[in-house]
């Protein structure tokens, strides 16, 4: 894992995270992708076995709900590539994909 990746994993999960762990799982995934999604799943996983809402009465309440949904909306758009990966395959156009064109109405004189 060059400097590169450390950052921008660093950058996706936190600058708390484990670089050591980070390394580990790189080694054994093989992606910066695969690697900020194994572990947003399992703080994820982590977040959903624990209450959502606790509450005290006049004294506090804590909601993680808010949290979940962030986190659930940061796995989608890593899955959907929104996020790019320094370590992504190239995205090179080779002519063989489908494009896309977009019509637009002219203004009429």
């Amino acid at each position: 894992m060059d400097t590169a990746i450390r950052a921008w994993l660093l950058a996706q999960l936190g600058s708390t995270t484990d670089v050591t762990d980070l390394e580990d799982r790189y080694s054994r995934l093989g992606s910066a992708r695969a690697v900020a999604l194994e572990v947003l799943n399992g703080r994820l996983a982590d977040l959903l076995s624990q209450p959502t809402t606790i509450n005290v009465s006049g004294v506090v309440g804590v909601g993680f709900g808010e949290n979940i949904k962030a986190l659930e909306r940061k796995i989608a758009a890593l899955q959907d590539g929104d996020i790019p990966a320094p370590d992504d395959p190239d995205g090179s156009d080779s002519g063989t994909g489908i494009g896309w064109i977009v019509l637009q109405p002219r203004a009429r004189r």
